[in-house]
């Protein structure tokens, strides 16, 4: 008996603790009641300040006129900077050109041999002309200005020869000479006879080498 009335006695402390353990938990279920938000304040209107009265027309002042200074000139003004002196380019270096190299210069010579022909008697005969210095062969005269040969650079080897012929009859006893006509003036070359010849109806000639070189001069120096 004793033991059922123990029971009976957890049983019911049991229930109650469950019956406060619900009423806990609907209470903190419950939806708690909100603050009413402050009330918003009114915006106060600013305080009017108090407007300083306008002064009467009889305060007006008039206007004084003020006096300015003449501005005084600097003695010592700031020295101006000194212009800088601009530096010309330089000038390229000037290019000589190269000299091209002298020719050879022809020989020169101081007699030409000559060779004449008459048509009419067949008789030929070879003699020597100074330069300058006028020859007769019958009635022809042959004066020669040059003589020279071909240079060391030219493409063929050739003798030439510039000769002036005149005809001149022969004076006869107590008449004077009759005045010469040239008949000839020209180079004539000895490789080529008949490149430049002398025509004449009863004489032939024609230039056969030179002699007796001319001394070259050495260059003048600079």
């Amino acid at each position: 008996m004793a033991r059922r009335a123990s029971l009976v006695a957890t049983v019911a402390v049991l229930s109650g603790l469950t019956v406060t353990g619900a009423a806990l938990a609907r209470q903190n279920s419950a939806p708690q009641a909100q603050t009413p938000p402050a009330a918003v304040q009114a915006p106060v209107a600013p305080t009017p300040r108090p407007v300083a009265p306008a002064p009467a027309p009889s305060e007006l002042r008039p206007a004084q006129p003020t006096t300015v200074s003449p501005a005084i000139a600097n003695p010592n003004p700031p020295a101006s900077p000194a212009p800088t002196a601009q530096t010309a380019p330089p000038k390229p270096a000037a290019t000589v050109p190269a000299k091209p190299p002298e020719p050879a210069k022809r020989l020169r010579y101081q007699i030409a041999i000559v060779q004449a022909l008459d048509k009419v008697t067949t008789e030929t005969m070879r003699f020597e002309v100074p330069i300058g210095q006028p020859i007769r062969y019958k009635t022809l005269i042959f004066t020669v200005r040059a003589c020279e040969t071909a240079a060391s650079d030219e493409v063929a080897p050739e003798t030439a020869a510039y000769v002036v012929v005149d005809t001149q009859p022969k004076a006869q006893a107590g008449r004077a000479a009759p005045p010469g006509r040239q008949v000839y003036k020209g180079w004539m070359y000895a490789s080529s006879p008949g490149l430049n010849p002398l025509q004449h109806p009863v004489y032939d000639a024609w230039l056969i080498a030179c002699k007796q070189s001319i001394p070259v001069a050495p260059p003048a120096k600079p």
